[in-house]
């Protein structure tokens, strides 16, 4: 059974919430057949209003985050599907059990003293540390976090924080909240800006030339995609994959909205 049918055909059980979130996050356990698994539950009637995006549209945002990682062959985002539930419609995630991310040789995200980011890691910009000092925020130099960064180009994420960042016991790196994409406007907003303007890789550019055909009118992922995001919103996924392949380069910030999230965690 994979995990996709078990999030999609198990009952869904809530076992808490959780608190930290701005909308309703209910951590669930789901069984199927004997198998059972964690996931997490965000109903549409938990989702706050934003002014920038239509009612009622976050839970399928994610699946379309989810829908767009998987065709991209990166695996980035945990299974996801949309589904009834306890509290009515909603998204349902495999839950992803992260590993401590602060010890030497895997953290992700750090700030450091001095002007450069030093081996391994790509600076980000300047943050206020408090007592009117700042240090410099860093990524590591990882190409998992590389081959987010492009996803994240792609959907027009709109906050990617670190604390959105879950790196599994088995090495690979898997990202959540995905609410916040898809906009036909340009709302890219990340903690991930270190290769800006570098090069895109031959792995990203073979990514991006696939997603471009499976993009086209009539093709599987279009079809799936329009029954999540709008007609505008696909217009405009299909103009970022093509300004990505014309220029061959990482995204730059626009200078017209924000970069970076806060709080950046």
């Amino acid at each position: 059974m994979t995990p996709h049918e078990l999030l999609a055909k198990g009952e869904l059980t809530v076992r808490g919430r959780v608190r930290e979130a701005s909308n309703a996050v209910l951590y669930c356990t789901v069984e199927y057949e004997g198998v059972s698994a964690a996931c997490v539950y965000k109903p549409v009637a938990g989702e706050r209003p934003l002014w920038d995006f239509p009612d009622g549209t976050l839970a399928q945002r994610e699946v379309a985050a989810y829908e767009l990682s998987e065709a991209m062959g990166w695996g980035l985002i945990p299974p996801t599907v949309l589904r009834d539930g306890p509290y009515g419609r909603g998204m349902c995630q495999l839950w992803i059990e992260a590993t401590a991310d602060d010890s030497p040789g895997t953290a992700l995200l750090a700030l450091v003293e001095g002007e450069e980011p030093g081996p391994g890691w790509k600076a980000v910009g300047f943050a206020d540390v408090g007592e009117e000092r700042t240090a410099l925020l860093v990524h590591a130099d990882d190409e998992r976090l590389r081959r987010l960064a492009v996803l994240d180009a792609v959907i027009n994420n709109g906050d990617r924080k670190g604390g959105h960042l879950l790196p599994a016991e088995d090495g690979r790196l898997y990202a959540i909240d995905h609410g916040v994409t898809f906009n036909a406007d340009d709302k890219l907003r990340t903690l991930l800006w270190g290769w800006a303007g570098e090069p895109l890789t031959a792995e990203a550019l073979t990514a991006l030339r696939r997603l471009s055909a499976d993009l086209a009118d009539g093709r599987p992922l279009a079809v799936r995609l329009a029954e999540l995001i709008t007609p505008a919103e696909i217009a405009a996924l299909r103009a970022r994959v093509a300004g990505l392949l014309r220029t061959g380069r990482h995204r730059e910030p626009s200078g017209q909205w924000p970069a970076i999230p806060w709080p950046p965690v």
